[in-house]
């Protein structure tokens, strides 16, 4: 009879495309995952991997038996849902991930709740981009991730994942304080299409967005400096080194030596929560997103805008 976890284990190399990211992501040895793999080998009597260079490659015996584990997979996550369900607990753990922002601004608040009203949850967090998250969930490397996009730039979702919308948060422009627009209630980006531009780093999804975003209001930036981080940019901008769009949530204090001006037509970006549909009817995974919609609902007062109970249902894709 062939093993779960060692078929789990071959569809991780599989996926991920070598022993030592599979093992990475099991959070085990890379002993320990060809080990598994050994036993796996004399299980189904047959050579499941073969040496490529410095890595390893699939044979077809192997490749025919990942079609199948993936589905094999899927049954037995929707199996353990199920039983999750007809128990109604919340308990065990469940893994979270979300962008930066929404990190600091998002899920502390979140994870606060649960932890008063489920004790016997854990929910393990960690910060990914929304592309990666997205991966991540669709490989079932993680249970639930926070992620964001815009009207203008939205984000494709795998096959079989359910997102729902947590809140709409609203951007702003943050200019240095002795900046000639920086007495105004709002700015046209258009009249900021001069201006030196502090951007998230190169290759995220904010700063594609920026660009994306400027260039439609007929301005090509000039970035003159990328910072990953909210408190960094509006450092740079506090030294008069340029102008940056921050969001409002996560945000945090202003510093002095910067002014946070309005956008107008307003920017906004949609953030959502991502999770399995195998994985839907988790006690577990209702809670959390209960507690991350509460939260987002409490987050008003700052300018995010809460999605509101049952405005926008969730969507399966796929």
């Amino acid at each position: 009879m062939l093993n779960l976890e060692r078929l789990r284990t071959l569809h991780m190399v599989a996926r991920h495309g070598s022993i030592s990211a599979a093992a990475e992501v099991l959070h085990i040895t890379t002993s320990a995952v060809s080990q598994q793999l050994a036993k796996l080998e004399r299980e189904v009597g047959q050579r499941l991997l073969e040496r490529n260079g410095r890595g390893v490659r699939l044979t077809e015996a192997a490749q025919l038996l990942v079609a199948h584990a993936e589905r094999i997979l899927s049954d037995v996550e929707r199996a353990e849902a199920d039983l999750e369900a007809h128990r109604d607990a919340v308990v065990g753990h469940l893994s979270l991930a979300a962008f930066a922002t929404a990190a600091r601004g998002l899920a502390p608040g979140a994870l606060a709740r649960l932890r008063g009203r489920y004790p016997e949850l854990r929910v393990e967090l960690g910060e990914r981009e929304p592309v990666e998250s997205i991966q991540a969930v669709a490989h079932a490397d993680i249970d639930l991730a926070i992620v964001q996009d815009w009207a203008n730039a939205p984000l494709a979702l795998h096959e079989g994942l359910i997102k729902s919308p947590l809140l709409e948060d609203v951007l702003d422009v943050a200019l240095p304080q002795g900046h000639a627009l920086a007495g105004r209630p709002w700015v046209d980006l258009e009249e900021l299409a001069a201006e030196p531009w502090v951007a998230w780093r190169r290759g995220s999804i904010c700063y594609d967005w920026l660009l994306h975003t400027l260039r439609s209001r007929n301005c090509e930036p000039y970035i003159a400096h990328t910072a990953a981080e909210c408190p960094t940019q509006l450092a740079l901008v506090a030294a008069g080194l340029g102008a940056a769009i921050v969001p409002r949530l996560g945000r945090g204090p202003v510093p002095p030596g910067v002014v946070m001006v309005g956008v107008q037509p307003r920017v906004t970006r949609h953030v959502y929560a991502v999770w399995r549909a195998d994985a839907a009817r988790r006690p577990a995974i209702r809670a959390v997103l209960e507690a991350l919609a509460a939260t987002a609902g409490g987050l008003s007062a700052g300018g995010a805008e809460p999605a509101g109970a049952g405005a926008v249902p969730p969507v399966v894709v796929g």
